[in-house]
């Protein structure tokens, strides 16, 4: 097992994308910290583990504050002597367009899904270097971080962020041999089994069934364990020379996000005044013009919602 005697936290695995990620990790030999803020849900995900012969102990606590990102870490070194990974995932959504958005809305995803990453990779890299660990960390972004949509100002915004910090952290750990990068998951959620799109996919899953292959490689949507593989490798020692990367995974597909880069550069004598910006820069910005949001491929016919045939 390539984690063996490894120690991992990952926060929001009570459930969901995160709990297949910790169950993957145990399963390849790590000894895992679950966190929640349900009691019953880090229990049942603890349970999950230690009764198919793994380790696991649970924190309650919210994300967010350095001093749950601190109990995190005491907790992982107390219970199992040490710390090699952490996988920071816990989320939460407040979907609303922007007029509809409060300010509770925004402060809330942005505190728990961008602060709390910032303060759980802060205490885990400071253990980390403090013991000569060349640990692994694994932040989970999303395609709407990548590229936008709509209702979600404050998750893109949360989502985007964290990658930003991935490339910078990934510089400021190379030479304490600190691994970091951001996986972009693509999977079946409780979120996903709400939007008419997914029904047949999420249909099936819910029935045992493979999904269909149009999901599966068109869209790179699966179920949470077909990206617990990308975690579980991103935690190992044979990742070693992978770092300040944001990789998407899900379905049959695995992606390599670019870093963004010009896709035009012009330049002019004295500048662009607005004159010039009339002149010469508007053709050559309408003539670069980047799309936003995802682009969905039309589903087949047999795989379009109940309420759209």
């Amino acid at each position: 097992m390539s984690l063996n005697g490894k120690v991992a936290i990952v926060t929001g695995s009570g459930a969901g994308l995160g709990l297949a990620y910790a169950q993957e990790l145990a399963r390849q030999g790590a000894a895992v910290i679950i966190n929640d803020v349900s009691q019953e849900a880090a229990d049942s995900a603890v349970a999950s583990i230690t009764e198919a012969g793994g380790r696991a102990s649970a924190v309650v606590a919210p994300v967010g504050s350095s001093e749950t990102a601190d109990l995190l870490v005491k907790t992982a070194v107390d219970t199992f002597g040490g710390l090699d990974i952490l996988v920071t995932n816990a989320g939460i959504l407040r979907d609303r367009s922007l007029l509809k958005m409060t300010d509770e809305d925004f402060d809330l995803v942005i505190n728990v899904h961008l602060k709390g990453t910032f303060t759980c990779v802060r205490s885990a890299y400071a253990y980390f270097k403090e013991n000569g660990v060349a640990g692994r960390i694994v932040t989970i972004g999303s395609p709407t971080g990548q590229r936008g949509n709509f209702g979600q100002t404050n998750y893109a915004a949360a989502k985007a962020g964290i990658v930003g910090m991935v490339r910078t952290w990934a510089m400021e750990m190379k030479k304490a041999g600190v691994c970091v990068n951001a996986v972009i998951p693509v999977a079946a959620t409780a979120m996903t089994k709400t939007v008419p799109f997914f029904q047949a996919a999420v249909e099936a899953d819910e029935r045992g069934e493979a999904m269909p292959e149009f999901f599966r490689k068109e869209l790179g949507f699966g179920p949470a364990q077909d990206v617990a593989g990308l975690i579980a490798f991103l935690s190992s020692e044979e990742a070693a020379g992978v770092t300040g990367q944001a990789i998407g995974v899900g379905g049959d597909r695995l992606q390599v996000w670019s870093h963004p880069e010009a896709v035009a550069t012009e330049f002019q004598d004295g500048g662009w005044d607005y004159a010039t910006m009339l002149a010469e820069g508007k053709a050559i910005l309408e003539a670069n013009l980047q799309s936003v949001g995802e682009r969905m491929p039309e589903l087949p016919a047999e795989l379009q919602p109940e309420n759209a045939k």
